[in-house]
């Protein structure tokens, strides 16, 4: 299903009841936050939690904060419009897998498959709600000084809401106590090559400056940061717009490991069974979604020096600490009257990016089937922070099998970032990390199955000896053949006869519901 706004959505997670409402005056500065947190630690990853009135530097915003939205299975179901996250990856993996047809049933099936992914192509439409307020601003940067601190206030002191959408009375979060600033955490950044028109959508937060500009995070292997280096090669202004909100699907978009030059567009069309309705910008010549909530447009001129961003509590847990990246000026700022202001934070894990990661290689692990035929199943525990920890499991029938899917990950896309992949057999369940590393201690010698390798490595990483360069170590915890230099007798894993299993089974049954031990089947 479509939601014509993320109020829409935060509607249907009211009924559904995953939302918690806050009616009672909370800082942006690090209030937020550790309500957040608090829920994202929670079991399942707690509620959704709306902050009717968010205060900044004294001012109520005119704009509600929603966050943790998407911090959990059932909510990441209901944000794709999808009963479950395996229901929606099965409609995925029956397109992938379809074939020619030979039967009239099959043409019909085929047919029926045609009609839906017509909603896939996005269209540009006149006009829409994100234009319903509209304040532009002078092009030229005129603003140098830093954000002001939040003064130190009673609720009761809480001034009246500001009229004009700007940067000040936006309610962006500063999230964490040693970052430099406000970041905004959830922006959907439209970019587009100026050579062949293909546009990007991603997401990389963006640290406040002053009223009208701000930085973008792009990483040196980011799409949109290849679209910069080619306006940089042409010492031309960038156009650059960001939006926020709207229908969730968008946001995940942004997110998804989505091939280069493919529109994210599309996906989110497919996700929500309806194109995505598109408005050219009132100061730049790009298109956000119509019925986006917040758009902010500007431009990234390449003849500025680069400034300094950071330092934030990122994803990994730690702060990344200051580099510089480009200055986005903004010229114009939109929403919708009743604009909802979507976003996030991330810190040490479990967090809200872990549910809409693993939600993304839920959905795409048909595709990396299709690539990789024996593997079974892919999780990123949390612990990993997205890619810094794999288990794949694959059904392994010849030797090395285990190295090739390791060297075939670290070539797809993010997953060049991945410094540890663990392989297991097909029997083994990825998501019971407790089960992985069983499998990883009983089946593995440290000489013989590891392998060490270089590559790309994620710029947020402190760890690594230089900026985005690193070392990789895959773990073969599979059986070993022969062919692998085995010589020994593999033994049985230890299991119980299953018609003594299943008469157990049916003598607890008849004592009645009591506490049983975890057991490994």
């Amino acid at each position: 299903m479509a939601y014509e706004s993320f109020r829409d959505f935060l509607n249907a997670l009211d009924k559904a009841a995953e939302l918690i409402r806050f009616t009672d005056p909370i800082a942006t500065e690090l209030e937020i936050t550790e309500l957040a947190d608090r829920q994202m630690k929670s079991p399942n990853g707690g509620k959704a939690l709306l902050i009717e009135k968010p205060f900044v530097n004294g001012l109520l915003s005119p704009f509600p904060v929603a966050i943790n939205a998407m911090g959990s299975f059932r909510r990441m179901a209901l944000a794709l419009g999808a009963e479950s996250l395996d229901a929606l990856a099965g409609e995925i993996a029956g397109i992938v897998k379809a074939k020619p047809p030979i039967s009239v049933r099959d043409a019909l099936r085929l047919l029926s498959t045609a009609l839906e992914l017509r909603h896939t192509r996005p269209k540009t439409v006149a006009n829409g709600p994100c234009h319903e307020v509209i304040h532009t601003f002078d092009p030229k940067p005129t603003h140098t000084a830093p954000w002001p601190e939040a003064p130190t206030i009673s609720d009761s002191r809480l001034h009246s809401r500001s009229p004009a959408p700007t940067l000040l009375n936006l309610p962006i979060l500063k999230c964490w106590p040693l970052d430099a600033g406000r970041f905004i955490t959830l922006p959907c950044v439209v970019t587009k090559d100026p050579e062949t028109g293909a546009r990007n959508v991603g997401m990389y937060r963006m640290q406040v400056y002053d009223p009208e500009t701000t930085g973008m995070h792009w990483q040196l292997q980011k799409v949109a940061a290849r679209h910069a280096r080619r306006y940089y090669d042409r010492g031309e202004r960038m156009p650059v717009a960001v939006f926020l909100g709207g229908d969730p699907a968008f946001t995940f978009a942004a997110t998804a490991p989505l091939p280069d030059d493919f529109d994210e567009f599309l996906l989110a069309g497919f996700l929500r069974k309806r194109s995505v309705e598109l408005v050219r910008c009132v100061t730049c010549p790009l298109e956000v979604p119509a019925d986006a909530d917040i758009v902010i447009e500007g431009y990234i001129d390449p003849r500025e020096p680069l400034r300094m961003e950071g330092p934030f509590g990122d994803h990994t847990g730690y702060y990344s600490l200051p580099e510089p990246y480009p200055v986005f000026h903004i010229t114009a700022i939109t929403h919708r009257k009743e604009a909802v202001y979507p976003a996030t934070v991330v810190g040490i894990p479990p967090m809200e990016d872990f549910y809409i990661g693993t939600a993304a290689v839920k959905l795409f692990l048909p595709v990396l089937k299709m690539n990789f035929p024996e593997l079974v199943d892919i999780a990123l525990p949390p612990e990993g922070v997205f890619h810094n920890l794999i288990f794949a499991s694959i059904r392994k029938t010849y030797p090395m099998q285990a190295y090739k899917i390791m060297h075939g990950l670290w070539g797809m896309g993010q997953m060049m970032f991945s410094k540890y992949i663990v392989v297991v057999d097909d029997d083994v369940d990825v998501h019971n990390t407790s089960e992985v590393i069983f499998r990883l201690c009983a089946n593995t010698d440290p000489q013989r199955d590891c392998i060490f390798t270089k590559g790309p490595a994620d710029v947020l990483d402190h760890a690594t000896p230089e900026i985005g360069t690193g070392t990789k170590l895959g773990f073969d915890a599979t059986r070993k053949l022969p062919g692998e230099g085995f010589k020994r007798p593999w033994p049985p894993l230890i299991k119980m006869d299953a018609k003594v299993k299943a008469r157990i089974d049916r003598m607890l049954s008849s004592l009645g519901p009591g506490p049983e031990p975890t057991r490994r089947s």
